[in-house]
């Protein structure tokens, strides 16, 4: 299972599972509270060293994958954009009306 969350959320999460205060963590990490706060404010961007020791000194570990983002179709695109507005409405009708046939259809098997 993936989960995505903020650096911030992480470094607060794994920080408090642990048990540990800001000032706590910040002494195993040789740095100052208000560093920790810091991190853990909502928007901040540490790199990705930072991310990784601050989680080891909670006592976690980072792990990532990768993960292949579908490539959309531009030359549907394309075509969709080439439709005047009621056309693209028509479409989008025609295409609710189709789920709606194939959820009856669906429900009688």
């Amino acid at each position: 299972m993936i989960y995505a969350m903020t650096a911030a959320a992480l470094i607060r999460d794994a920080r408090r599972s642990a048990g540990l205060t800001q000032a706590q963590l910040a002494s195993r990490l040789g740095v100052t509270q208000p560093t920790i706060a810091a991190l853990e404010r909502s928007g901040s961007n540490p790199r990705f060293a930072t991310l990784e020791r601050t989680l080891q000194a909670a006592g976690y570990r980072l792990r990532t994958t990768a993960q292949r983002l579908p490539i959309p179709d531009e030359t549907q695109i394309s075509e969709r954009l080439r439709l005047t507005p009621a056309d693209r409405l028509h479409s989008f009708h025609a295409s609710q009306a189709n789920l709606a046939g194939l959820l009856a259809r669906a429900r009688r098997v």
